[in-house]
């Protein structure tokens, strides 16, 4: 076994790494560029090696650097992560060469699998079933519409190199695959260095299951159920489980073995993916092996019981896989949630910043629950613009699917975080969503579900319930408080607060009456429904946990004016509790309308001005193409709302613009 290895990653990944090395006795190096000198990933390792600027194309993608800090370190071993190099054979060949281990797939399956063209190339000699398309390098955009005239509409280009997401357009007609060319060449160039894309046609109403497989270096190939990453944005998977509510135990086999044989065909000697497109009736076709660890990986080591990190180590220091097929058993259900720095409300928009709030819920196992929080960053750290804007991967594992959900949905209402945009309400939304609880998913789930962006949820039944309980208790607890500030008139015990109370929740006035008891209070509504609350919420927390009658929950509580922000269940709401009079003085309050800002185009996110494609006194018409931005490695490209002539630019093309900066006005 090794003594010491390097993690050639950042973030999340790089962590997870580390508590495996850690768990194994193996000593860990961080690598890091000068964005990450204050990362979590380089406090945990052992020791830590700066390897140059911010940028990923002059730090984590140079090998020269990875292989010079293995040098520096004595570092015996090389895990990839994820990302970066980690699917690059130029890499694996360089540090055999320098002998040092790389802890992957040997060079020919990341050669045979790792291209996409070139990975369905081997599929189709290999007699795998796969998605039509056309499998050579495309190198104008006339030939990619020609192309895709004779596939037929819609279709995706891809990059070859890619993943992620990243270099990846969906197109319906001519005109988008010219468009959708441009911009998958210049992501793909940026991500991975790699301009190469091809054509394939997009099935439709798909879903996106994969199998995991794991080898060793002794002709051993198993795999590991699948896992099932239909609900995706922009071809980014936000929410993944295992095993998939779609396939039944025939399907589960027959996707599984072949996976398998496609492995043992390249020698498949390490962790790694088999993705499929399937339809809803259950048909597949082979879309690209990732020969590596994948992001959703921990739904299947929660519900395998097999940590793929270590396996991935001892296979690389030549040791046999300690399984066999029939040792493989599913035990119970997992659901993962992608955290990520984004505004769900402004197009999921990439947001930057410090985490002033950081608290995720507590993990570990309680009554057959468990809850695990992979991440790499801390309260206090930065989220920066040059790197994927995850902050945690969150998972929950039950004895079955809506106990996975559910405990997910509790989880997520005790993630804090503040200081930056996330994407947890919109996640906390999807867990109360109808269809997804179905198990009713495709890639289109998102597009078609919010079809004009996210918006948090209405409160109403249930969650409108929870949020008043909370608010009246939070109110009353505040009230109680006051009770015992000393140099009052009256004596605390004399002081008595009005118990009938409003609580204001948007345009929602809700009656109830607060009764003290010696464990907890009642809350009891105007229809004569009453609620047993029990909570030890004081003051400045900014989680109110308790029961409603037995059931636990979590309410985010910010403070505002005269009030509290809650977040519950997708939903987020202003309350404000009232007596009754103040309730009527406060319906008579004149709202504030809010700043006219449509003659000027606000930056939508924190990102990088990579083109500007009108001029100053130039007529525009809605929807015309006005600049490009860029941000995390994702180019925005930003319309015309409404017809205008350009009045004024008021930055260049290489300007960093904080989020809602003036780009240009108009008259």
């Amino acid at each position: 076994m090794f003594n010491k290895i390097l993690i050639a990653n950042r973030g999340e990944i790089a962590c997870r790494v580390i508590r495996t090395a850690r768990r194994m006795g193996i000593k860990t190096v961080a690598v890091y560029s000068e964005a990450d000198k204050d990362a979590l990933h380089v406090e945990m390792a052992d020791e830590a090696v700066a390897i140059g600027p911010p940028a990923a194309s002059q730090s984590y993608l140079v090998i020269e650097k990875i292989v010079a800090a293995c040098k520096e370190t004595r570092a015996e071993a090389v895990h990839p992560g994820y990302g970066f190099l980690s699917e690059r054979a130029a890499f694996a060949q360089a540090l055999a060469d320098a002998g040092i281990v790389f802890i992957g797939p040997n060079t020919k399956a990341i050669e045979a699998m790792g291209d996409k063209i070139e990975s369905k190339k081997f599929a189709n000699a290999a007699k795998v079933s796969t998605v039509p398309g056309y499998l050579g390098v495309i190198e104008t955009p006339e030939r990619a519409a020609e192309i895709a005239d004779e596939i037929g509409y819609p279709v995706m280009i891809k990059a070859s190199a890619g993943g992620g997401g990243k270099g990846m357009r969906i197109a319906h007609s001519r005109q988008e695959v010219s468009e959708g060319f441009a911009r998958a060449r210049s992501e793909a160039r940026s991500s991975f260095g790699d301009d190469r894309v091809f054509v394939e046609k997009f099935i439709v109403n798909p879903r996106h299951v994969e199998i995991q497989v794991l080898g060793d270096k002794h002709g051993h190939v198993i795999y590991l159920g699948e896992r099932e990453c239909s609900i995706q944005r922009r071809n980014q998977k936000v929410i993944e489980e295992a095993p998939s509510p779609l396939l039944d135990e025939a399907t589960r086999r027959k996707m599984g073995e072949q996976a398998v044989a496609l492995a043992r065909a390249v020698d498949y000697d390490s962790a790694g993916t088999v993705e499929f497109v399937a339809g809803q009736d259950r048909s597949f076709y082979f879309l690209e092996m990732n020969t590596r660890l994948q992001v959703e990986h921990p739904v299947t080591e929660l519900v395998t019981g097999v940590d793929l990190v270590e396996e991935m180590i001892r296979s690389a220091a030549g040791e046999k896989l300690r399984l066999s097929q029939a040792d493989v058993k599913l035990k119970g259900w997992a659901v993962e949630s992608r955290v990520y720095a984004e505004d769900p409300t402004r197009g999921f928009l990439p947001s930057t910043g410090r985490l002033v709030k950081y608290r995720p819920p507590a993990e570990g196992t309680k009554r057959g629950v468990t809850v695990r929080n992979d991440t790499g960053v801390y309260e206090g750290g930065e989220i920066s613009i040059h790197y994927d804007p995850m902050i945690a991967k969150l998972v929950t594992h039950a004895r079955d699917r809506p106990g996975a959900i559910d405990a997910q949905a509790t989880a997520l209402d005790a993630f804090v975080i503040d200081g930056i945009r996330h994407n947890i309400p919109f996640l906390s939304a999807l867990m109360q969503h109808p269809r997804w609880r179905e198990g009713r998913l495709s890639t289109g789930f998102i597009a078609e579900e919010f079809p004009d962006g996210f918006q948090p949820l209405i409160a109403k039944g249930e969650t409108e319930r929870r949020l008043a309980v909370a608010a009246a208790h939070i109110d009353h607890t505040l009230n109680e408080r006051k009770r015992h500030i000393s140099g009052q008139l009256r004596e605390p015990e004399q002081l008595r607060f009005e118990t009938k109370r409003v609580v204001v929740m948007g345009k929602r006035r809700i009656e109830l009456e607060i009764e003290a008891k010696k464990s907890g209070v009642a809350i009891v509504f105007a229809d004569g429904a009453k609620a047993e609350v029990r909570s030890d919420w004081t003051p400045g927390d900014l989680l109110w946990r308790g029961t409603v009658d037995g059931s636990e929950i979590a309410v985010q509580a910010r403070p505002i004016l005269n009030g509290y922000a809650l977040s519950h269940a997708g939903v987020g709401v202003e309350v404000r509790v009232y007596t009754r009079r103040e309730a009527q003085l406060a319906a008579l309050m004149i709202e504030r309308k809010g700043a006219d800002g449509s003659k000027s185009l606000l930056c939508p996110m924190p990102g990088l001005v990579k083109a500007i494609v009108v001029k100053v006194g130039q007529e525009v018409k809605a929807g015309e193409q006005l600049c490009i931005v860029e941000a995390m490695k994702m180019e925005n490209v930003l319309n015309a709302e409404r017809d205008g002539t350009v009045k004024a630019i008021l930055c260049k093309e290489g300007d960093s613009l904080a989020v809602d900066a003036v780009i240009m006005e108009f008259t």
